[in-house]
């Protein structure tokens, strides 16, 4: 199961994002953010599109995971406002893994924890919550 972090910041401009193919939303600003951000922590592949918005793969310490990001926007909207996001975090794992109940994604997940806390601690980025 997937576990989502909800947050608000303006520091995006999603009026100047590529246009996702399947469906009409945002959010690929912020995994080329994280892309870049995290160039020298993380190997974050290039983002691709979803009906639900955009998506990422990276490996973080020896488990797979799928991290996704969405925005609400409209043509009309003021690109400069505070947006609220979601981003996704979920993790592949094994049919073994499964089956047996092993491994399992939750919000005490190394890796979920690790973007929770760098949007915490981000100045521009506010009104952290597990949703």
């Amino acid at each position: 199961m997937n576990q989502a972090i909800h947050f608000k910041t303006s520091m995006f401009d999603v009026s100047k994002e590529k246009e996702n193919p399947i469906n009409p939303i945002y959010g690929l600003s912020l995994l080329e953010w994280l892309r870049k951000e995290l160039r020298s922590e993380l190997v974050i592949s290039e983002p691709d599109a979803e009906d639900w918005g955009w998506y990422s793969e990276l490996e973080y310490e020896g488990n797979n995971y799928l991290i996704g990001s969405c925005t609400f926007f409209e043509q009309g909207d003021d690109p400069a406002a505070e947006l609220e996001w979601v981003f996704q975090v979920d993790k592949y794992r094994s049919f073994k893994e499964k089956l047996f109940g092993k491994n399992k994604m939750s919000t005490s997940d190394e890796c979920f924890v690790y973007f929770k806390e760098l949007f915490e601690k981000h100045p521009n980025i506010t009104e952290v919550e597990i949703g």
